[in-house]
């Protein structure tokens, strides 16, 4: 079944508000075996509103309406899509006493526009709306599907989620739905993983294969359409086998978690603590970490030693490293290994990861924006360091590193690197 998504409300227009409905939506309808080729976006305007719903009538065989369906004069998609298929409207008693309830244990004045939100086109099913007032409304007329959803995302989604989904869970009968195994990578471009895979990606049938490039990492999303979770399996797996076989040293997770989950599960798993040192992302790499439940498990502390004094009196750092002619500088390898081996030891941790560059917008000691130097100390060990070379504004830059330092010391744990 091919869908379109119809958001109705002025302020997304205007760009008052996100409309992270349609996200949810076209997710949700694709685990139902629910393809949505178009969304579209209409002011408060009952003609628009009409010739949206005539359009995508010609493109599509379910029409998913989100918003317009409160209690003002503005509130027009009920109205638009009842005049649209000449069909009158009447009051859902169930709601109509929801609403004259909630006014009542308020004690707040009834104004009659609040009816409006109890209204329901002749022909359709109501949706209950556990988290508001306005009634959803589902009808299907001459081989067209239609589903009103409120706007509001907090009553949108409960709503979808449980009679609207089952409501064309009904429509479809037992239609295969959508199954899909999501792949997360770091230390690749999204241009260089594609490289990697692009015959794959250019021969794709079923599975499918698609590409997504998030700040500092690439996901791709393995999706086929089966009647169930084994028959899912079977198909997808040739080509995650092929996947794994050419990219596995970027390859961190075969579910939808960020690379900091990651480390600290491996961490969490060989029982390994861990300390850090930061200077050019300034408590980047801590604030993922943490940011992980149980990640004070493993996590110890760490230091942004963002100038030389604290890099000095914390962390141990020589001052013949940092000053004078022929040092090497804070940004350098040299560095970048004692302020590893310092925060190991001072916090006693079994590992420390430091990092040390030039965010930009201007260089420093002489070197280019987005040089950058990774330290790894392990208890035991001598430290070792990776030289980076990144691109970016400073923002960019310091994600980058963040997202790169930790993929070095998950390849570490792995024993990949």
């Amino acid at each position: 079944m091919r869908a379109e998504i119809i958001a109705v409300g002025t302020e997304l227009l205007l760009g008052q508000i996100v409309n992270t409905n349609a996200q949810f939506l076209s997710q949700a309808l694709a685990e139902l075996g629910i393809d949505v080729y178009y969304q579209t976006v209409v002011g408060d305007n009952e003609s628009r509103i009409r010739q949206a719903i005539e359009t995508a009538r010609g493109r599509a065989e379910l029409l998913v309406f989100t918003g317009g369906l409160g209690p003002t004069l503005d509130d027009l998609t009920r109205d638009a899509l009842a005049a649209y298929l000449g069909r009158e409207q009447r009051i859902h008693e169930p709601t109509m006493r929801k609403i004259e309830e909630r006014f009542g244990g308020r004690g707040a004045t009834f104004v009659e526009s609040n009816r409006r939100q109890a209204l329901l086109i002749d022909g359709a099913e109501p949706l209950r709306n556990d988290a508001g007032l306005a009634v959803g409304n589902a009808l299907s007329a001459d081989g067209t599907h239609y589903l009103l959803l409120p706007g509001p995302p907090r009553e949108m989604r409960p709503m979808f989620l449980s009679d609207g989904s089952a409501w064309l869970r009904g429509l479809m009968g037992p239609a295969a739905s959508l199954h899909s195994v999501m792949l997360r990578f770091s230390g690749i471009g999204e241009s260089a993983l594609e490289d990697l895979l692009i015959d794959l990606i250019r021969e794709q049938t079923d599975p499918t294969i698609a590409p997504y490039a998030k700040e500092g990492e690439v996901a791709i999303r393995v999706s086929t359409k089966a009647a169930g979770a084994e028959e899912a399996a079977r198909r997808l797996e040739p080509a995650l086998q092929a996947i794994r076989a050419r990219a596995e040293r970027y390859l961190y997770a075969e579910e939808d978690i960020p690379l900091e989950e990651a480390v600290i599960r491996q961490l969490a798993q060989k029982r390994l603590t861990l300390a850090l040192a930061e200077s050019c992302t300034g408590g980047m790499i801590a604030t993922a970490l943490t940011a992980v439940p149980g990640s004070a498990d493993v996590f110890l502390g760490g230091v942004v030693s963002y100038c030389n004094a604290v890099k000095k009196r914390l962390l141990g750092v020589p001052p013949e490293l940092l000053e004078g002619p022929g040092a090497p500088g804070a940004v350098s390898a040299e560095t970048a290994a004692v302020m590893a081996e310092g925060a190991r030891a001072a916090a006693d941790a079994d590992l420390a990861l430091s990092v040390t560059g030039v965010a930009g917008p201007a260089g420093s000691e002489g070197k280019p924006v987005g040089l950058v130097y990774v330290g790894l100390a392990e208890r035991g060990k001598p430290a070792r360091t990776d030289k980076l070379e990144l691109s970016g504004d400073r923002e960019g830059i310091r994600i980058r590193a963040t997202k790169r330092s930790l993929h070095l010391l998950w390849l570490s744990l792995t024993g990949r690197g």
